[in-house]
């Protein structure tokens, strides 16, 4: 069944649907008809290197896709309704084996100022070490981003995407798997679009991967921000952490729901999950909802945690009395919190180019 006939064949979600519990299909539609396909632009899509020079040999995107495979007990309804409207805007982005690169790579995607859509493939070859940097920026209405493919066996990849939109919707998907002895560093970080709904789900079917999901979240004004992360523990002695951190200010709200599952057989598994949320204001909101899906009974440990709270004032008047700013101060804060997951992200050289980024966005939140 072709990606367009099975989309027309599925019934719209209701509230029962847990993945559609907070933020309906029917306000992430691109036209709120959610019976249409509509037409959407390509993004301009580019690859360079981390100075702004062409990327290193051994890395290049070609438009086609090596595969559109996703995971198997994903959403049906966002798998098949991305892939219709990418029928013409699909890329691969292949990473030789055995690759290596001291700095990273930046995959430039430029959404422009109408409505849009990507389907990216990831081709990682094994034995291979890349950063690699998404950089989703524009002001198009409406956004959406579906990424499969998968990580090759013993490889490294720190996997970073960046929403820069200034404003629309931005409707993201992802379908990954990690290979055996491979090591994953996916972070999401996000303070542009009005409206996010972000379905990231990712699958360690060989023994030995390692994966880390983190967030850092920065919301304001009256965003809806709307995060799901599922892991799947499918082979013995597998690793994850989900680390989520979100800064809520104005009357935004933000969810994140994370399920870890561990399949039966899948022994010696170590999974965990934890989200924090930082309320900057009296009407901010934050949700969070970690699960767990054990069917395993030899395993590491499995746990989950989620934790709420205004800004400390009393943090807050220390750094007053140090000489900064109210402003200052609470800045200081809110990037020392959204910090705790970024410095996670990877390199010092990525870190520190994501640092800039969040400090830019918390001069614009003071504004």
């Amino acid at each position: 069944m072709d990606p367009a006939t099975e989309y027309q064949s599925l019934d719209e979600p209701g509230r029962s649907n847990h993945l559609w519990r907070y933020t309906p299909w029917r306000r992430v539609h691109p036209t709120g008809d959610v019976s249409g396909i509509p037409e959407m632009d390509s993004p301009v899509v580019g690859l360079i290197g981390f100075d702004g020079g062409p990327a290193p040999d051994g890395i290049r995107i070609q438009q086609g896709i090596v595969s559109d495979t996703i995971m198997p007990g994903s959403d049906a309804l966002t798998g098949s309704f991305l892939r219709a409207v990418a029928a013409g805007s699909s890329w691969t982005l292949s990473v030789e084996s055995g690759f290596s690169s001291e700095h990273p790579v930046i995959l430039d995607v430029d959404v422009g100022d109408s409505a849009s859509v990507l389907h990216l493939c990831l081709d990682v070859g094994r034995l291979s070490e890349l950063e690699l940097v998404t950089r989703v920026r524009g002001s198009g209405e409406w956004f959406g981003m579906l990424r499969t493919g998968g990580v090759g066996d013993g490889s490294s990849l720190n996997d970073v995407v960046v929403s820069l939109l200034d404003k629309g919707t931005l409707l993201r998907v992802d379908s990954i798997n990690v290979g055996r002895d491979a090591q994953v560093r996916a972070g999401t970080v996000s303070s542009g679009s009005d409206r996010t709904k972000a379905d990231l789900r990712y699958r360690m079917a060989e023994t030995g991967g390692n994966l880390r999901v983190l967030g850092s979240i920065l919301s304001a004004g009256s965003m809806h921000l709307d995060h799901h992360v599922e892991i799947h523990h499918d082979a013995p002695e597998t690793f994850s952490r989900l680390s989520w951190n979100s800064a809520c200010d104005g009357d935004s709200r933000t969810i994140g729901t994370g399920m870890l599952r561990v399949a039966d057989g899948s022994t010696g598994a170590d999974a965990s999950q934890l989200f924090h949320n930082l309320l900057l204001s009296k009407d901010a909101e934050a949700d969070s909802i970690p699960e767990l899906e054990v069917l395993e009974h030899e395993v590491v440990g499995c746990g989950h945690g989620t934790a709420n709270g205004p800004i400390d004032e009393d943090q807050v008047f220390y750094l007053e009395s140090r000489g900064l700013e109210s402003s200052e101060a609470r800045g200081a804060l809110i990037a020392a919190f959204l910090n705790s997951t970024l410095s996670e992200m990877g390199s010092e050289s990525l870190h520190d180019w994501l640092v800039g980024l969040l400090n830019s966005e918390l001069r614009e939140l003071d504004a």
